[in-house]
C-alpha cells in the first residue's frame, strides 16, 4: 500500500478520552475510530491486525481438530429460557423484539445456541468428542465501557465448545485446548500466563484465565516468579495422548498462579517469600469446564453405550481477538508509538522515501515495493523526513527501510529494526532478504 493513497488518519495530539496507552496509540496510529460508547470502527490497518490475530487463532484451533462454524449474532430468547439464563443474565444482555413481537437478543455468548445445534445433529456417544468453534462479533452492554477495545461493548471473539462422553474425555479436551492457547499466544509474540480462575456458581476446579501481565490490567494476580522463566512448549506434546497431555498440564500448573478471586493464602504461604509476586493482568483468554450444565438444562442427550440417554460433558473456551490488539500494545510500545510483533503487524515494513522525485531514490523504493507490495507500506508522501520517521515509529512496523539520495546512488538501504533500534546498511537484495526472511 502506498501511504499517499492509504486511509490511515494518524493524529498528532493525544486524544483526551483515551486513558491508557493502547487506546491512545490505536487512535493516534489510525487503527480505530469510536462511533458510539464502547463501539469502534476498525480502519484498514487495524483490521489487518485483527485478521492476523484471528488467522493464528484459527490455525491453532484447527491443529487440535476443532471445526469452525459461524453462528448468528442475533439469538432467540427461547433458547436462553431453556437453559434458565434469559432472566438471570442481567442488563449486559441487549434484548430486542422483531416486527412480530418475537423476543430476540444480541448474543453475549453462545453456549445455548451451540448446544442446540449439537443436539440437532449428534445422536450417539460414538460421535463424540466434538469440538466446535467460531470467531464472531459479540455484544455486552457494559455499564462503563472504557479503555478502548480493552473493555468495549462490541467485541470480536473466538469461542469454542467441547462435547465429551465422560469426565475423563472432558479433561483431555480441556488440556488440549490449554496447549492450543499457549501455542497461540507464543505465535502472537506475547506471554499469557494461565492462572486458576473463579468458576462462579457452577463450581469445580477446571477454569483458567490467560493473562498478560501489565500494570493497566483489571485483574489482580498472585504468582510464583519462577513462572517468568518457564517455557511450557520446549518439548513436543502429543495432542491425542492422555499421558502426554497430563504431563504437559502438570508442568504448566506446577507453580502457584491465581487471580484475586481464587487466591489461596495457605497455598501462597508455601511459595518462597522471595518468589512471591503480586500485580495486575489483562485477561485475553478463558478456558472453562462446566460439565452437563447446558446439555441437561436444555434436554440435549445422546444414546450412551447401554442405550440410555447420556448428557455430554461440555466446556467453553474464549479468546478475546479484538481485546488482544489492545493487550499486545500495552505489552509492546514505547514513547514513540507501537512496536508490533512480526506475526500481527499490519505491514511487515515501511519503505521511507526521503526524497520523492529524485530518480535514484524513487527507483530503489519502487524496487523494494515491488518485492512486497502486499506486506510493505510505502511512504511516498511529499513530507519532511522527520514526519516520516515519526509516523513510522508511531505505526510500529517491525522494519523500516530508509532510502535517501546518497544511499540510492550506491544501491544501499538503511534498515531499522523498530523493537531494538538496530540499524543496518545493506544492499537492496540483502535488505529484502533480511526483512522477508524474518
Amino acid at each position: 500500500m502506498r501511504l499517499s493513497r492509504a486511509f490511515q488518519p494518524t493524529l498528532k495530539e493525544v486524544p483526551s478520552e483515551a486513558q491508557i496507552a493502547s487506546h491512545r496509540l490505536m487512535l493516534r496510529a489510525g487503527l480505530i475510530r469510536q462511533t458510539a460508547a464502547g463501539i469502534y470502527a476498525w480502519l484498514p490497518a487495524g483490521l489487518r491486525v485483527l485478521r492476523n490475530i484471528a488467522r493464528i487463532v484459527r490455525e491453532e484451533q484447527d491443529a487440535i481438530g476443532a471445526q469452525e462454524v459461524l453462528m448468528p449474532t442475533i439469538q432467540s430468547a427461547d433458547l436462553w429460557r431453556r437453559s434458565g439464563r434469559y432472566d438471570a443474565y442481567g442488563p449486559e444482555m441487549l434484548r430486542l423484539k422483531d416486527r412480530h413481537e418475537r423476543e430476540l437478543l444480541y448474543g453475549p455468548t453462545n453456549e445455548e445456541m451451540i448446544t442446540d445445534l449439537f443436539g440437532g445433529a449428534v445422536k450417539s456417544y460414538r460421535e463424540l468428542p466434538q469440538v466446535l468453534y467460531q470467531i464472531q462479533w459479540k455484544f455486552r452492554d457494559e455499564v462503563r465501557p472504557r479503555f478502548g477495545v480493552m473493555r468495549g461493548r462490541e467485541f470480536f471473539m473466538k469461542d469454542a465448545y467441547t462435547f465429551d462422553a465422560d469426565y475423563e474425555g472432558a479433561v483431555k479436551s480441556y488440556r488440549r485446548m490449554m496447549l492450543a492457547y499457549l501455542r497461540t499466544f507464543q505465535r502472537l509474540g506475547v506471554r499469557a500466563v494461565p492462572m486458576v480462575a473463579d468458576t462462579g456458581p457452577i463450581g469445580g476446579n477446571l477454569s483458567h484465565e490467560f493473562l498478560i501481565l501489565a500494570p493497566t490490567g483489571e485483574s489482580g494476580v498472585f504468582y510464583d516468579a519462577a513462572l517468568e522463566e518457564q517455557d511450557w512448549l520446549s518439548e513436543p506434546v502429543d495432542i491425542d495422548d492422555s499421558a502426554s497431555l497430563a504431563a504437559f498440564f502438570d508442568k504448566v500448573t506446577h507453580f502457584y498462579a491465581a487471580t484475586d478471586e481464587k487466591h489461596d493464602e495457605a497455598a501462597w504461604a508455601e511459595v518462597p517469600e522471595g518468589r512471591r509476586r503480586e500485580g495486575r493482568g489483562i485477561e485475553v483468554g478463558h478456558i472453562f469446564y462446566f460439565g452437563t450444565k447446558y446439555s441437561e438444562s436444555m434436554g440435549i442427550s445422546v444414546s450412551g453405550p447401554d442405550g440410555a440417554p447420556l448428557y455430554p460433558e461440555m466446556g467453553s473456551y474464549g479468546i478475546g481477538v479484538s481485546r488482544l490488539v489492545g493487550a499486545i500494545i500495552e505489552a509492546s510500545h514505547d514513547e514513540a508509538g507501537l512496536i508490533w510483533p512480526d506475526a500481527v503487524a499490519p505491514y511487515k515494513a515501511a519503505i521511507l522515501n526521503l526524497k520523492p522525485g529524485d530518480s535514484a531514490t524513487d527507483a530503489v523504493c519502487e524496487r523494494l515495493y515491488a518485492a512486497g507490495a502486499e506486506i510493505f507500506l510505502y511512504d511516498d508522501r511529499a513530507e519532511r523526513a522527520g514526519v516520516k520517521f515519526n509516523d513510522a515509529d508511531l505505526m510500529g512496523h517491525p522494519w523500516q527501510m530508509i532510502v535517501g539520495p546518497r544511499g540510492a546512488k550506491d544501491g544501499t538501504v538503511e534498515l531499522k529494526r523498530r523493537a531494538t533500534g538496530e540499524r543496518f546498511e545493506l544492499s537492496v537484495e540483502d535488505a529484502l532478504a533480511k526483512v522477508l526472511g524474518a
